[in-house]
């Protein structure tokens, strides 16, 4: 079927997000919606790099990494916003191929960066707890900007693999994509052309991230908690929990909406639950993050 598509139609110039399906009122309460999560991201993020960067007793290699969290998820979640409070209020909703293409990989750049980030930042509570006395020669600056950076560059091969590999398909005929951003699944199932590669490499790339990762901060709170528990002041084991704590909750709700929508085989097959989930990690989570940490 996708062979005869390929044969009969040109090739699509720009995509429709048909986004939310509803009923036209509700698309202005939605456009209310997003707006108000939308700014209060802006707000707390903004917020958090501002503070962090003022305050002299926060220049510490964690409040360095929570920093560049916050701009990833500003950045990540300006990606994807004002595009789709556009479409609310637009009838067209359109965005031309190269405006789409762009904006998966920025999307994707971010994304990834913060998947390692947050390994890092484990790794980080895990010098600070495990070994206090190294923690100034492991988590030097240069150390830090060196992981930081080791992370966009990780963040950078995915975005290139997954945005080359995508968009290296042919789209003919059907330029309607059921999303309200431009994303693999969505970009796959409106292909006219063999999408098999393509999803397995999505699987394998998204699952050996997300194995990596985990693995990592799995690794690191084992040795946090062994050391935690040897702690004989029950007021200290409490503090370490608290500051632990936090990020565990980052981690939980980034990974828990990654790996359903990219890391298992099925990830492609429905479209409204896809979209509620995208909801959660493209709006709510770059929302909550600050409100967690703080």
């Amino acid at each position: 079927m996708k062979n005869e598509l390929n044969r009969n139609y040109s090739e699509v110039t720009e995509f429709i997000l048909l986004g939310f399906r509803t009923h036209p009122k509700l698309q202005s309460l939605l456009f209310l919606v997003f707006l108000l999560i939308y700014m209060v991201t802006v707000v707390g993020n903004i917020s958090m790099i501002i503070v962090i960067k003022m305050d002299s007793r926060l220049q510490t290699p964690m409040y360095f990494f929570l920093r560049n969290l916050s701009y990833l998820d500003l950045c990540y979640s300006t990606v994807i916003a004002p595009k789709t409070l556009a479409n609310f209020l637009s009838n067209e909703k359109k965005i031309s191929y190269n405006g789409c293409a762009a904006q998966f990989f920025f999307f994707a750049l971010f994304v990834t960066t913060e998947g390692f980030l947050l390994a890092v930042m484990a790794f980080d509570r895990f010098s600070a707890i495990c070994s206090p006395f190294l923690y100034p020669v492991h988590m030097s600056q240069k150390v830090c900007v060196q992981l930081v950076t080791g992370s966009y560059i990780c963040g950078g091969i995915n975005s290139i693999v997954q945005t080359g590999f995508t968009f290296s398909l042919r789209f003919c005929g059907d330029n309607r994509l059921d999303h309200f951003f431009c994303d693999v699944p969505a970009l796959i199932k409106i292909s006219c052309v063999d999408t098999f590669v393509n999803e397995i490499v999505l699987f394998i790339l998204s699952a050996l991230i997300i194995i990596t990762t985990i693995s990592v901060i799995l690794v690191s709170y084992v040795y946090i908690l062994s050391t935690v528990l040897k702690i004989p002041s029950t007021r200290g084991r409490n503090k370490t929990f608290s500051t632990c704590g936090c990020h565990i909750a980052v981690v939980s709700l980034f990974y828990g909406t990654v790996f359903f929508m990219y890391a298992q085989p099925g990830a492609v097959s429905s479209p409204e639950q896809t979209k509620i989930v995208a909801v959660f990690y493209t709006l709510i989570i770059p929302m909550l993050n600050p409100l967690i940490i703080v």
